[in-house]
């Protein structure tokens, strides 16, 4: 069957296992984990909802269930649970044009903080696809929206605007770097080519530059807000950019609803989440702390 309206089909990826914020996420996937007011795959689902009329996925692996039954509160299309293996990063993409949904596919994180502008990436990714459709060329079926992070910026970017290597991978070792944000998009056509089983989506590029179709590489949101927040540092630095988002203080103390703050104790600039201990009238600053765990941080 096959499913195609007018509606973007959108999948947030969300079935990493989350080790480096290991206690924190032993019984809580990492999408769910609170930033300041919401989880990350909330966050995400309403930065989609923003281009309009969306058709949204998700995919799950660890805690499953969980990522399931959130889904289903917030409206999602499907979630599909990568059992007994996850799929990697080309997995998912082949499974649901496998399953018939048309009509393009974005791709985002559900484990980083951002900003993007993700109308302006569909219609920059879109414009690029009709460029090449009109020249015959083919190229651009696919597209990436690019960061500048120095500590990584493994991306070569061509001066036609495309794709030309991922730096210690393979293609060219020449061009202007950057680093890949997990926003992409690829059209019907890209997608048909994801070959069954094909795990990392990185050897897909590789397969579409020698076949002369690099995806389109998309700077114009070099210097947008974006956050790994994989990490004790990143999902500091997520809070902190997501309580001045809602208007408040970066350094503002952030309690997990169920919290009980015992009294005389005082907290600052620190994230306080469920099963977290106290010592009596002890002042709590620059950390995040749980249940296990205490993790002294000054953000990314």
């Amino acid at each position: 069957m096959t499913r195609a309206d007018d509606k973007l089909n959108v999948l947030i990826l969300a079935a990493g296992l989350g080790t480096r914020l290991r206690p924190l996420t032993s019984e809580i996937p990492k999408p769910l984990v609170r930033v300041y007011d919401k989880s990350i795959l909330e966050i995400q689902m309403e930065r989609a909802k923003s281009l309009g009329e969306v058709r949204l996925h998700a995919n799950a692996h660890y805690l499953a269930d969980q990522i399931v039954s959130e889904g289903e509160r917030l409206g999602f299309e499907k979630v599909w649970v990568e059992t007994p293996e996850i799929l990697g990063t080309a997995g998912p993409l082949r499974r649901i044009y496998a399953a018939g949904y048309r009509g393009g596919l974005l791709i985002m994180n559900g484990d980083a903080y951002c900003n993007f502008d993700l109308g302006a990436f569909v219609r920059n990714a879109q414009a690029a696809y009709e460029a090449g459709k009109a020249d015959g060329s083919n190229r651009c079926e696919a597209a990436l929206l690019a960061v500048d992070f120095p500590k990584v910026n493994t991306f070569r970017v061509g001066a036609d605007g495309c794709l030309a290597g991922v730096a210690g991978r393979f293609g060219a070792d020449t061009g202007t770097a950057a680093t890949f944000s997990g926003i992409s998009w690829y059209s019907d056509e890209a997608l048909a080519r994801i070959r069954d089983g094909e795990f990392d989506i990185r050897e897909f590029w590789k397969q579409e530059i020698a076949a002369g179709r690099a995806p389109f590489v998309d700077m114009s949101q070099l210097h947008a807000t974006w956050i790994d927040m994989g990490s004790p540092e990143g999902l500091m630095a997520a809070v902190e950019a997501r309580l001045v988002e809602c208007g408040r203080n970066k350094n503002d103390a952030v309690v997990e609803p169920g919290v009980v703050i015992p009294e005389g104790v005082k907290i600052a600039h620190s994230v306080i989440f469920k099963g977290a201990e106290f010592q009596p009238g002890e002042t709590i600053e620059n950390e995040i702390r749980g249940k296990g765990f205490r993790w002294i941080v000054n953000g990314q």
